[in-house]
């Protein structure tokens, strides 16, 4: 069974989007906010997003972005009453498989589906290699193991998310800003001190064993995953 997010803001639109993919043998979840429907797509598993643009919290060409960063072949298709050409444009430059204006008839909603699963079931390889390596700093993302040279680490969820969106912009400075906003989703309060006391968790479990240090910090800039010896910090 095909597992579908659907970002949809109007409750009416997603009950009756919902309702009738259910009646065509997909699986769904839907999301009703820009915010949610980007966490859920990169945290969850899914075949398929549909995806509305005027979203609250954060807009659909936003999420998408997002998705093609992290999950590229990830099929996306955008639901939309924007209908002029530069809008079409835009959403396909961003990476969208499709782009379905409002109102449309199901029929051709679920042809459209059907299209871009084919395409994606096609593709070799469809899933994105699930190894990340910064040194000698190993991270899976479908079995969630890490090591450092033979040695196994064990983290919490949210220590995952951090080091693996540090390995995905290694050699990068991000900001706390940017750390808040993409590992837990939530928007920069400067009076909190979450990301330092998480970033010190990783610290422990990366690099107080090792000589060499990978995780740096830059004074008033944020952190760097970094495996060249050169950085201190």
């Amino acid at each position: 069974m095909k597992h579908v997010l659907l970002v949809e803001d109007d409750r009416r639109i997603a009950q009756n989007i919902s309702k009738g993919l259910r009646g065509e043998g997909l699986s769904v979840e839907v999301a009703f906010d820009g915010i949610t429907g980007k966490q859920w797509a990169l945290e969850k598993t899914f075949d398929l997003v549909l995806l509305d643009l005027n979203l609250p919290g954060l807009k659909g060409y936003d999420v998408c972005r997002q998705i093609r960063l992290y999950k590229p072949l990830l099929p996306v298709i955008m639901l939309t009453a924007y209908g002029e050409i530069e809008d079409k444009v835009e959403g396909l430059g961003l990476g969208a498989d499709d782009y379905i204006v409002k109102p449309f008839d199901f029929r051709e909603l679920i042809a459209r589906i059907q299209s871009v699963l084919r395409r994606s079931d096609s593709l070799p390889g469809q899933r994105p290699h699930a190894d990340l390596q910064a040194g000698d700093l190993y991270l899976n993302t479908s079995t969630k193991q890490v090591r450092r040279g033979e040695q196994e680490i064990e983290l919490t969820a949210r220590e995952f998310s951090l080091l693996e969106y540090l390995m995905r912009h290694r050699g990068e400075v991000v900001s706390k800003m940017d750390l808040a906003e993409n590992v837990w989703h939530l928007n920069f309060d400067p009076g909190t001190n979450v990301v330092e006391v998480y970033i010190n968790y990783l610290r422990r479990k990366v690099d107080r064993d090792f000589e060499r240090k990978m995780i740096h910090t830059r004074p008033g800039l944020g952190y760097i995953l970094q495996v060249d010896d050169v950085i201190t910090g």
